[in-house]
């Protein structure tokens, strides 16, 4: 199969030329293919949600788990009835706060949502993204797409169309290059199942936004650890993600301990012949002194730290080294969704400055 690769200006999207580029990627998601697109939050793989051989398609080319829910891509709200059952008046005020934006709720699926979609459960996530690109793909697909992040399973999600041709060219039918996302981190999942509502996995919308609404939101006592045991309920739950080739270590502490023991670790791997990589933040970039350094952001902006994270795992890749330490981060607002995928992607290995 051979990849096509479109650009799409989000800013000329009501302009004939990108008109005609969306209806293109429209029919191929009508027609059953898949296709890549840009959201606010990392890219997603496209497939139709309502028939199983959407579902098969994206777990094919992703190499992905059966049983790793599929998220529903919608734009209006009129539709949500469809998928889903058990809409309560708070969760409709819940919706008009965060939707559209980085926020997936999972509700009771109806018969329209085939189980390949919900990994062979009876719940569905389903988000409502803020995305000029992926909104008008998303509705002229269909307006019910399934869209998990366009990478191969396990590897750090795409933040641009570059990051998707690397991982998906030639086994899917369109990439739409909508240029770098905004959020760069996945969105926060919500399960409106359970009482309290549970965070199953911490994104931009963070559990203080949340009970600004709900009474009561608690974290999954897991959501940072890895369960091989039960289906999980929504993407990222079960298996390894996040992740780059090399290992990965977390080096915890004071911000000026954790670049000393970096040091001497990176000096001692670097003696023994290894190739080392190590994620810093502007405030300490100076200190490093071995190996590939890369600068994750400043840690005055999560969202900077966000935006980049997925990038700097990839170019590690590129660079084919044998290790990577990273600084720890705050696990406030943001950084808690930050530090759940820096987790991930080690495999919770924590070093100790």
């Amino acid at each position: 199969m051979k990849t096509k690769v479109l650009q799409i200006n989000e800013n000329e999207i009501g302009q004939e030329a990108e008109i005609k580029k969306i209806e293109e990627a429209g029919e191929i998601l009508r027609s059953g293919g898949l296709v890549a697109f840009p959201t606010e939050t990392v890219y997603g793989l496209g497939g139709d949600a309502l028939h199983k051989e959407g579902a098969k398609k994206i777990y094919k080319a992703k190499g992905r788990p059966s049983d790793n829910p599929l998220i529903i891509h919608i734009i209006r709200l009129e539709d949500l009835s469809r998928i889903v059952t058990g809409v309560t008046p708070i969760i409709e005020k819940l919706l008009d706060r965060f939707w559209p934006g980085p926020l997936t709720i999972i509700l009771k699926k109806t018969e329209e949502v085939p189980y390949e979609t919900s990994g062979g459960l009876d719940t569905v996530a389903i988000r409502m993204p803020d995305h000029k690109i992926a909104r008008a793909i998303i509705d002229s697909g269909g307006g019910f797409i399934a869209a998990p992040s366009a990478n191969t399973s396990g590897k750090p999600s795409p933040t641009s169309a570059a990051h998707v041709v690397d991982d998906l060219s030639g086994r899917i039918d369109m990439v739409v290059d909508g240029g770098e996302v905004e959020i760069g981190v996945e969105s926060t999942i919500l399960d409106l199942t359970v009482e309290p509502p549970m965070i199953l996995r911490p994104g931009a919308i963070t559990k203080e936004m949340l009970e600004e609404i709900l009474p009561k939101v608690v974290d999954d006592p897991g959501f940072q650890k890895e369960n091989e045991r039960q289906s999980p309920k929504a993407p990222g739950m079960k298996y390894r993600h996040y992740a780059p080739k090399a290992t990965l270590y977390i080096v915890s502490g004071k911000s000026d301990e954790a670049v000393d023991k970096i040091n001497q670790l990176a000096a001692a791997d670097t003696k023994r012949g290894l190739k080392v990589g190590i994620i810093g933040t502007k405030e300490n970039m100076e200190q490093y002194s071995e190996g590939v350094i890369k600068c994750i952001g400043s840690r005055k902006s999560g969202i900077d730290i966000a935006r980049h994270l997925y990038k700097v795992l990839r170019e590690f890749d590129t660079e084919e080294v044998d290790v990577i330490y990273s600084e720890s981060f705050e696990e406030s607002g943001i950084g808690k969704a930050i530090m759940n995928r820096l987790l991930k992607a080690a495999s919770h290995q924590i070093i100790n400055s």
